[in-house]
């Protein structure tokens, strides 16, 4: 039997990117998957909704329950939180998924822009942690993992796009502060981050469209290193700041051509790595 047979898995974000592939990933093992994001109506121009991505989990071999959530939205997150502890008995994992990022510098960011990034990566993943917590107590190997990046307090990851680093941050300050929190539960808390760009809707969009998503890796990648993450033991793997290579390396996986959108291409560093 496989280790996710039956763990709920809570995912903020997860309609499509990343979100997603973690969602199907360990929806294939036959987890339950709590699929929570804004879009439960069809985008012009975003792929995907919260129905859409819970019916490709259900025919990946798990179960799933799609809630429409904004993660900024107290109401919304307490609401999305108890009913997948009351459909499927508890919640065993929590990923903090939901991100916005704008990487305009100081002069230029809008205050509203600035404001969204920290109401979706830092509020949200505290608080969506904060109110999964009595739920993962209840479970045996319980852990949280955000998608935010290792901490490290070097000027040029700052400088450019100071705004949306603080709120990453944010992030993984929650991993810091949380996984020595929470120790005494026994509830991991990690954060995992690629060493390449991803080829997101974000990327297309945000970062410089077709050329860098060519030049970048699958979502798959981090699907696959948060599927060996999630089962190690939650008493004694906390606070760390994981990246997909790294993971896969101690997996005993070493060609990752295979995740890139383009085999053999020039892939491009992610940020703060």
């Amino acid at each position: 039997m496989s280790y996710y047979k039956n763990k709920t898995v809570f995912i903020t974000g997860a309609t499509r990117g990343i979100g997603k592939a973690i969602g199907i990933r360990l929806a294939s093992e036959g987890a339950n998957i709590v699929v929570t994001g804004k879009s439960s109506v069809p985008h012009p121009k975003l792929e995907g909704t919260i129905h859409s991505s819970a019916e490709e989990m259900i025919k990946a071999g798990g179960n799933a329950l799609a809630v429409e959530m904004d993660v900024r939205d107290e109401a919304q997150v307490v609401h999305a939180v108890n009913l997948a502890g009351k459909t499927f008995g508890g919640i065993d994992i929590l990923i903090n998924n939901a991100s916005a990022i704008n990487l305009q510098d100081t002069e230029h960011l809008e205050m509203k822009r600035f404001d969204l990034m920290h109401q979706v990566n830092v509020r949200g993943t505290y608080m969506t942690s904060k109110y999964c917590i009595p739920h993962l107590k209840g479970s045996e190997n319980p852990h949280i993992l955000n998608l935010s990046p290792p901490l490290n307090f070097e000027a040029k990851w700052f400088g450019p796009h100071l705004g949306y680093s603080m709120a990453k941050y944010g992030m993984s300050l929650c991993v810091l502060g949380m996984s020595e929190e929470l120790k005494k539960y026994d509830i991991a808390v990690n954060a995992l981050w690629p060493v390449t760009t991803i080829g997101t809707a974000a990327v297309r969009n945000l970062l410089g469209g077709e050329e860098i998503v060519r030049r970048s890796r699958k979502p798959q990648i981090l699907a696959d290193a948060a599927y060996y993450v999630l089962q190690k033991n939650s008493s004694k793997a906390t606070g760390n700041y994981f990246t997909d290579e790294a993971v896969l390396a101690e997996a005993g996986i070493h060609d990752l051509d295979p995740y890139s959108i383009e085999p053999g291409s020039d892939l491009i560093p992610d940020f703060f790595i």
